[in-house]
């Protein structure tokens, strides 16, 4: 799968290519359950780098065809 997101740069919220895992209180909601992807948190800001969201998206993949007979 090609990365959605650029690997050397960092995204923080409000950045419009995060709209694609969820909007701003749905990313609040993964970092509170910590099931999210990995960020870092300066103070009261947070960052995404784009390694971690390709890799986090690529953890979480589903393949509807994997289990079906062949």
């Amino acid at each position: 799968m090609p990365n959605l997101f650029e690997d050397d740069r960092c995204y923080v919220l409000g950045d419009p290519e995060l709209e694609l895992l969820g909007d701003r209180d749905k990313l609040a909601q993964w970092r509170h359950k910590g099931v999210g992807p990995a960020y870092y948190k300066i103070g009261r800001k947070v960052i995404y780098c784009g390694t971690d969201l390709n890799t986090w998206l690529t953890a979480n993949r589903i393949d509807p065809l994997q289990g079906r007979a062949k």
